[in-house]
């Protein structure tokens, strides 16, 4: 077992009086792959969105490398750029070239000088086969394309951690295939990833834990093997079942 570089405690979320995220707890260690899956609303999105501090928690604590970040001795930015985030709508600058797109973040937060920040910006374009687009604009790309260029942005951070908030899920069906193959060569390199995904067969097949959520909270978590071959809640088994008759 690696070293545990995320804990997320006792984590609550409320929208007024509707409770998104209830009494939430689990780690994640280094090269882990961690999928949450569950059904539309059941709070997938906003716990990635307190993670990466979207989104301020009602309650808990969310410690990384020993630290809670919140108890407001950490920049936000500054911890972002250690747990960087793939958002499913892409949020790619529509004015700036693919290339700097992928260099704003190390110049703004990680203070690079242009010539480092293009070098590192064009070694994960090529990582995810977007060199070729450096001088294009989002609008003149396919939606895969726009989630490659967004993944290599976040890569050019170096992450520690990396959240992906259901990646395929605004692309069309033919595009699904490129962005999970760059996710599933990044997992194999032995970087930490927490995805919320519908992409049932991604989360069995590449992730080393499985977390199930209903209405907001953890209802059963394990290794895919368990999860998704011998489901002990009654809530997993009604949600694994609709995914098989798919």
């Amino acid at each position: 077992m690696g070293e545990t570089i995320l804990q997320i405690k006792h984590l609550s979320k409320s929208f007024g009086s509707h409770a998104v995220l209830k009494d939430i707890d689990f780690s994640v260690n280094k090269g882990d792959v961690t999928c949450i899956i569950g059904a539309s609303g059941s709070g997938k999105s906003t716990l990635l969105r307190c993670i990466n501090l979207l989104e301020k928690p009602t309650s808990g604590e969310i410690v990384f490398h020993g630290d809670n970040i919140l108890a407001g001795k950490i920049d936000p930015a500054s911890y972002r750029s250690k747990v960087g985030m793939v958002f499913q709508s892409f949020n790619l600058f529509n004015n700036l070239t693919v290339l700097k797109n992928c260099m704003i973040g190390l110049t703004k937060v990680l203070k690079k000088s242009q010539a480092e920040a293009e070098q590192a910006a064009l070694f994960y374009l090529n990582k995810v086969e977007m060199g070729p687009f450096i001088n294009a604009k989002p609008k003149q790309l396919s939606g895969g394309q726009k989630q490659r260029v967004a993944i290599a942005r976040a890569l050019a951070l170096e992450p520690e951690v990396l959240l992906f908030d259901e990646p395929t899920s605004a692309l069309d069906p033919q595009m699904v295939g490129e962005v999970l193959t760059v996710m599933r060569n990044l997992a194999t390199e032995g970087l930490t990833m927490i995805v919320v995904t519908h992409e049932m067969a991604f989360a069995r097949d590449v992730s080393n834990r499985v977390v199930f959520m209903s209405d907001g909270v953890i209802c059963e978590e394990g290794s895919p093997e368990e999860l998704f071959n011998n489901p002990k809640n009654d809530r997993t088994v009604e949600f694994l079942s609709r995914f098989r008759q798919k």
